[in-house]
C-alpha cells in the first residue's frame, strides 16, 4: 500500500488543533509530559512532545532525574515544528541552562509566539527540577519570548527577588515578571496561607485575582502545574484569548483536583478525564 498524500490525508477527517509540550517524563504518569498528554487530549487537542529529561518518579518522590542531550532537544523540537501546525505550546521541566538556551533558541528561529513558559523548578518531593545556572537563562531567553508565564509562588518570589506573604505581594511579582518579557504572568496561589487557591493574572497592566469556583480543594495533588500550563497551551490552541484560555484552565484543573484518583501511596495525580465518569454516571 502506497503512502497517501497530504491533501488525502486532510480529507480523511476533520482538522484538529495541535499543541506541543517541552517538558521532562515522569514515570509515575502523573506529571510532565504524561500529564500534559492527557490534558491536552481531553480538552480535544492533538499533543505532540518533545522529552527533555528523564526522572525515575511516583507520587511519593523523584529518585533520579537524567536530561537528555540539548542537540536531541533540539532535533525533536524541528522535527514536530516541520511538520506539524502547532497552535500553541508549553515548556515544563528543563533541567539545566544549556537546554534551556537551546529550547529559547529553537523556538525564536521558528518565530514562534503562543508559548506558554511553567518555570518548573522544584518538584512536591523537594527535589530541584531546575538547576541554578538555569535561572538566569530562564529569565533572559525563555521569558521575553512567552505570551503567558505560570509561576507558583515559590517560582515567582525566585524570579521576582523577594517574599510573597500577600495577594498584593503576588501582584507585585506578577507586575516584576511581566516586565522581562511575557506578555501575560499567572502567579498561582495554590495552598497559600492567606489566599487559598487564588491566582493573580497580570496582562496589559492590570491585575486580576481568579478566584475558584465552589469549595476549595485541599487535597495537596500531583502534576497541577503542569495540568494548568497545558491546559491553558490546549485552550489558546483552539482559539481562546489568554484570559478566556486562563479562566477555562482554572476551571479544568480545579475539576481534575476534585475528582482526584485513589492511585499511589503519595501526592495523587489529578484526574484529567473526570467528566468520563460523569457521562458514565449520568
Amino acid at each position: 500500500m502506497g503512502i497517501a498524500n497530504r491533501d488525502t490525508l486532510r480529507a480523511m477527517g476533520r482538522p484538529l488543533p495541535q499543541a506541543l509540550t517541552i517538558a521532562g517524563s515522569d514515570s509515575g504518569g502523573g506529571a510532565g509530559i504524561q500529564a500534559d498528554i492527557k490534558t491536552m487530549s481531553a480538552l480535544g487537542v492533538y499533543a505532540a512532545s518533545v522529552i527533555t529529561a528523564i526522572t525515575a518518579q511516583n507520587t511519593v518522590e523523584v529518585r533520579e532525574a537524567m536530561e537528555l542531550p540539548p542537540a536531541l532537544v533540539r532535533a525533536q523540537i524541528e522535527a514536530v515544528l516541520d511538520d506539524l501546525d502547532i497552535a500553541a505550546a508549553k515548556t515544563g521541566m528543563l533541567s539545566s541552562a544549556a537546554i534551556v538556551e537551546v529550547v529559547a533558541s529553537a523556538l525564536a528561529a521558528r518565530r514562534f509566539t503562543a508559548l506558554v513558559v511553567d518555570p518548573v523548578m522544584i518538584s512536591k518531593s523537594g527535589h530541584r527540577l531546575l538547576r541554578d545556572d538555569a535561572v538566569e537563562s530562564l529569565r533572559r531567553a525563555l521569558l521575553p519570548l512567552a505570551l503567558v508565564a505560570t509561576p507558583n509562588l515559590h517560582e515567582a518570589a525566585l524570579l521576582a527577588g523577594g517574599e510573597i506573604r500577600s495577594l498584593a505581594d503576588m501582584r507585585d511579582a506578577a507586575r516584576a515578571i511581566a516586565a522581562m518579557g511575557p506578555r501575560a504572568v499567572v502567579v498561582k496561589g495554590g495552598h497559600s496561607a492567606f489566599a487559598p487557591a487564588v491566582d493573580v493574572l497580570f496582562e496589559g497592566g492590570e491585575a486580576l485575582e481568579l478566584r475558584p469556583e465552589g469549595p476549595v480543594v485541599r487535597v495537596s495533588v500531583h502534576g497541577t502545574g503542569c495540568t494548568f500550563s497545558a491546559a491553558i497551551a490546549a485552550r489558546l490552541a483552539r482559539g481562546d484569548t489568554v484570559r478566556e484560555a486562563v479562566s477555562a484552565a482554572k476551571r479544568y484543573v480545579t475539576e481534575a483536583i476534585r475528582n482526584a484518583p485513589r492511585v499511589g501511596r503519595g501526592h495523587p495525580p489529578a484526574h484529567h478525564f473526570y467528566f468520563l465518569d460523569e457521562r458514565e454516571e449520568a
